[in-house]
């Protein structure tokens, strides 16, 4: 059975537990390869330094410019070419500022602390940045999409590479996920 077919099945309820399952696992996953991997606490402090004109400049802002470009894309796109089923749009439709809040936190906490706190930094860039993409997997049958979720991976593993700062990446990941929902949430 396709994965749309499954997720069809399913209620909006079941549905965003599935999500909050899923982001809870690859956070278990990014903590228990970070206890094998690293072999200090000051392997993790060198990778979350608080600084936050970089977070500001090399995460909010170019999260908030990703943002911009998808409101373009949709803009001169069908919907055909950029709608991921309509599971987006489930999950974040109806739903408070908060939900879209702690969601958004979830998605971007776990997903960089796996993708660039760990594998990025234990496999490097190309590694990370190709499984991020292949985790989401949902967008390969649309090219627009597919283009934009390679893209934006490879952008967030380069943001990484440049700054070394965990928290710039969850920044520009939690950015685009919130305003995006928060776009959904609104019909904007």
């Amino acid at each position: 059975m396709k994965q749309s077919e499954i997720i069809k099945r399913l209620s909006d309820k079941e549905l965003k537990k599935q999500v909050f399952l899923s982001q809870g696992l690859l956070l278990i996953v990014g903590v228990g390869l970070s206890f094998i991997f690293f072999d200090t606490f000051a392997d993790w402090n060198s990778i979350m330094g608080w600084k936050p004109k970089q977070i500001l400049f090399y995460g909010v802002i170019p999260g908030l410019g990703i943002v911009l470009l998808d409101i373009f894309i949709m803009r001169i796109f069908p919907e055909k070419h950029y709608d991921d089923g309509g599971i987006n749009k489930r999950i974040f439709k109806n739903q408070s500022i908060g939900f879209i809040f702690v969601l958004s936190s979830l998605v971007a906490i776990s997903e960089e602390l796996l993708f660039r706190g760990v594998l990025q930094s234990v496999f490097g860039y190309l590694i990370a940045s190709i499984l991020f993409a292949v985790v989401h997997f949902r967008y390969f049958t649309k090219p627009v999409l597919l283009l934009s979720i390679f893209s934006i991976s490879f952008l967030i593993g380069y943001l990484f590479e440049v700054t070394n700062n965990l928290y710039v990446t969850i920044a520009f990941h939690f950015t685009v996920d919130f305003v995006l929902g928060l776009i959904i949430r609104f019909k904007l």
